[in-house]
């Protein structure tokens, strides 16, 4: 396992754009396919983008997709999760996971968990 903080959440307006972090340590950052996760208030864990060990392969909920960016910077053993055109309905926890080899959407497949980062979208 590795050990996952994230940092970048707030309170922000509909519209704006915010990016979160994911720090990684305690293994080789680089080989851990990474991916972002939220959960809004009484509702279940939702997938949002998942992306390779070298970058150059991502996945996206249809939820989020053409808004989010899932990015990684191996050398800084950093993930981010770029969030443009915020709306109201964004407003959860975010989590970052990592594995060495699940490349997918479930939240149980992966073997290490941040603790979360709120974000908050007004209307």
């Amino acid at each position: 396992q590795v050990q996952l903080v994230e940092s970048g959440g707030g309170l922000v307006q509909a519209g704006d754009s915010l990016r979160l972090s994911c720090s990684v340590s305690g293994r080789t950052f680089s080989s851990y396919i990474v991916g972002w996760f939220r959960q809004a208030p009484g509702k279940g864990r939702e997938f949002l983008a998942v992306i390779s060990r070298s970058g150059g392969t991502t996945a996206y909920a249809d939820s989020v997709k053409g808004r989010f960016t899932i990015s990684r910077d191996n050398a800084k053993n950093t993930m981010y999760l770029q969030m443009n055109s915020l709306k109201p309905e964004d407003t959860a926890t975010y989590y970052c996971v990592a594995d060495p080899t699940y490349y997918g959407r479930d939240w149980d497949s992966f073997d290490s968990w941040g603790q979360g980062t709120q974000v908050t979208v007004s209307s």
